[in-house]
């Protein structure tokens, strides 16, 4: 394949690693002069442009649709509607896997949540196709809407997020609540929230016969390849993906959608090449979103301030037509010690479409609750919120008595509290007031996310030049694994970074897993690190075996790769090029395989998480109730960085995410319709440039020689899972109000 990103400029490194370096994007100059090409900017030769009509009602059939209305507008082509969409080789409701979630593209004429398609009008002009799909007009045979956590019959699900247990116990809970001197019970509501990337969904789709080559923003190259072949009964290789750039995923990428199936099922339909992108209002529904959340802790403490029991239950809401159920509770596993924990879920089935992983699944609402929580029993006890938690800080990991691998959680509290200043915290709420007489408040929270990693590939190779080039099916949502990935291959290839061509982004490259998680850097890097150690191996063993090399008889363990040389580690003074080497052999290029998994010893020896610690001010009106965040500060124990630059961006725009969680962001539903009343982000909020109030992301520094060869955790969703607790906990020791229901508002103040 062509480089997805040529002309990329940025800073060289010409001596030594740069793991470690704060280099910028390079990919940062082609985004900010509009060179960087995204799915939607692809027009190929005799293109047609489709849009989706969509279901106005939650649930019931389709019962008109005026096909000759838009058909009559200028430029459409066609219509195409449950009567005459393409039949699909696997059935859409099928699960082939956990994460293959039921797609509704055309099948029957059933409604099953708002937003739902219903129809693609198919143009010569986007303007056509969007009259067309006004003009349909569509009727239905209404059925009453089932819209929120009280409308639907409890059940338990068998498992929850990606396949965790729903009901979790270790020791005595009810025990261990009987015996606290101090009890705490609290239910904390989080609302439905939509993943809002800059770009929404969409895909550029070209059949020529059965080979189909597709532009798509995608979290999962592979897995979307095996799913579409799948459903369209074609081999996954007879599928290609381009998908270099994304204006963001946070989950809502990692597996083909409905409306892009539909854009590659209109392509297949009309044999030219179909666009298909979704509107900002069309993406609340068919595309995933997190599920609202009732979350009830029950905790229990000794005179001392030690935790005797913890019960975390959640009560959240799924499809009703398919399963994925917001594990929240899981974030009470492996935080604090208790001798008794126990973490439960049970769901209702909605009228909405499917909820799906979004940054910091389970984690981001779990921890908020859990947050509040721990600082509702520290002032049952008495006690400061960070000497709380110090209190019950977890030596080992507490549901599994497992050792972490790693863990620098005190020291993020110390560098966090600090920087802070927080040693200065009154201990009773509304005890401090800035000098225009708004109450202050300082709260904190503690974060923490799985250090996950999932299998992945990469191949590498050095040239006849000595130049390099890494390839690997990797995926950049803008968290920067261009640059970084990059980064890691010029390490392990002992090269320059601008010797290094990488190439990622294409699903025939090899595969590097799903970028979600927390765990692409982690994946990807390996199979990157991995696949230039081979090359190198190969190259050792080219030199160290030819009598007319001065590396002759260093064997492979005594050469080193440096600057695009072979050196003897035992003389320095002997050393031969890379391009030397190969000419002598008279081969043109080396190669080398490498892949990525997580070591199952290590993975059942030790428990694996990132630890941070996030301390919030907020400034609050006491008349109005208006609320203002005006400080953050994180600390983060995060393993190996390998590019703080992109490490603090990854941060910020978590502690940012937490933010928005605690102030702004809800999506509001009908419940007579259960239609989302803000579908558009003039209403549903999300931090602006205004709302985001100075903050600070310290890198505790944190070696882990067991999570991964090269140390490597996770930061994209760890900055979210105390923010949001910290700046909650900041508002109530502003105010002396404890709002458990989420965002906090003017209302919730001033009632």
């Amino acid at each position: 394949m062509t480089d997805p990103m040529p002309g990329l400029t940025g800073p060289r490194a010409r001596h030594g690693s740069t793991l470690g370096q704060p280099l910028t994007r390079r990919d940062g100059v082609l985004k900010v002069t509009g060179a960087a090409r995204y799915a939607a900017d692809n027009h190929p030769p005799g293109m047609l442009y489709a849009v989706l009509a969509v279901s106005r009602v939650a649930r019931g059939r389709v019962t008109f649709l005026d096909v000759e209305a838009a058909r009559a507008v200028p430029g459409v082509v066609e219509v195409m509607t449950h009567a005459n969409a393409p039949r699909l080789a696997t059935d859409p409701d099928e699960k082939t896997n956990p994460f293959a979630f039921r797609l509704n593209v055309l099948q029957s004429d059933r409604v099953r949540f708002p937003n739902q398609p219903i129809a693609v009008v198919i143009a010569e002009t986007l303007e056509a196709a969007t009259e067309g799909a006004e003009r349909l007009a569509p009727r239905f045979d209404e059925e009453p809407a089932r819209a929120a956590l009280d409308d639907g019959e409890v059940f338990t699900p068998a498992v929850v997020g990606a396949g965790s247990p729903a009901d979790v116990a270790h020791g005595e809970v009810e025990a261990g609540l009987g015996a606290a001197s101090h009890r705490v019970e609290a239910t904390y509501d989080t609302p439905a929230q939509y993943h809002n990337t800059m770009e929404t969904h969409a895909v550029v789709a070209a059949w020529d016969g059965n080979r189909l080559s597709l532009d798509l923003p995608s979290q999962a190259l592979a897995m979307t390849q095996m799913r579409l072949g799948q459903l369209l009964g074609i081999m996954p290789g007879d599928i290609h993906i381009r998908s270099p750039f994304l204006g963001g995923g946070f989950g809502s990428k990692a597996g083909v959608s409905g409306p892009q199936l539909l854009g590659i099922m209109a392509a297949r339909l009309l044999g030219r090449p179909v666009k298909l992108v979704l509107s900002r209002e069309q993406a609340f529904g068919p595309v995933g979103h997190r599920a609202p959340t009732r979350q009830t802790l029950r905790l229990g403490a000794d005179g001392e301030g030690r935790l005797t029991a913890l019960h975390h239950h959640t009560r959240t809401a799924t499809s009703s037509f398919d399963d994925f159920y917001e594990a929240a509770s899981g974030a009470s596993h492996s935080l604090y010690a208790s001798p008794a924990i126990r973490t439960s879920h049970d769901a209702v089935r909605l009228d909405t479409g499917t909820p799906t992983f979004m940054r910091a699944p389970g984690e981001a609402p779990g921890s908020l609750a859990l947050e509040c929580a721990m600082d509702e029993m520290a002032e049952a006890c008495g006690m400061d919120p960070l000497a709380f938690r110090l209190a019950n800080y977890a030596e080992v990991e507490p549901m599994t008595g497992r050792p972490f691998s790693s863990k620098a959680l005190r020291e993020c509290y110390e560098q966090g509290a600090a920087r802070f200043g927080w040693a200065g915290r009154p201990l009773a709420p509304r005890q401090m007031r800035d000098e225009a007489g708004l109450l202050v408040g300082w709260g904190m929270g503690t974060a923490t996310f799985p250090a996950l990693m999932f299998q992945g590939q990469a191949r590498a190779v050095i040239r006849a030049d000595g130049t390099g080039l890494m390839e690997t099916g990797a995926h950049d949502m803008g968290q920067g694994a261009w640059t970084a990935l990059a980064q890691v291959a010029a390490d392990g290839l002992g090269l320059p970074i601008d010797a290094v061509e990488f190439r990622a982004g294409s699903s025939d490259l090899p595969d590097a897993g799903i970028a979600g998680g927390s765990a692409h850097m982690a994946t990807a890097g390996m199979a990157v690190h991995e696949a230039a150690a081979a090359a190198i191996a190969r190259l050792a063993d080219l030199a160290t075996g030819d009598e007319r090399s001065p590396l002759f008889g260093a064997g492979n363990a005594g050469v080193v790769a440096r600057d695009g040389r072979l050196v003897r580690r035992d003389d320095e003074s002997r050393h031969e090029s890379y391009a030397d080497i190969l000419a002598r052999a008279g081969v043109a290029e080396i190669e080398g395989r490498g892949r990525a998994a997580r070591d199952p010893a290590a993975g059942a020896d030790y428990a694996m998480h990132a630890h941070g610690a996030v301390f919030a001010e907020v400034k609050v009106d006491p008349e109005l109730g208006q609320i203002r965040a005006t400080r953050l500060v994180g600390a983060f124990a995060v393993g190996r960085v390998i590019n703080p630059r992109l490490v603090q961006s990854q941060l910020y725009g978590g502690m940012i995410w937490g933010l928005s969680f605690a102030l702004h962001e809800k999506a509001v539903v009908d419940r007579r319709s259960g239609r989302v009343m803000n579908a558009n982000l003039g209403e549903y909020h999300v931090p602006v440039n205004a709302d985001v109030p100075p903050m600070e992301a310290i890198l505790v520094e944190e070696h882990d020689p067991y999570v991964n060869a090269l140390g490597i955790k996770g930061v994209g969703e760890i900055g979210i899972t105390g923010s949001a607790g910290a700046i909650a906990n900041a508002v109530r020791h502003a105010t002396g109000t404890r709002v458990r229901s989420f965002p906090i508002g003017l209302a919730d103040l001033l009632a």
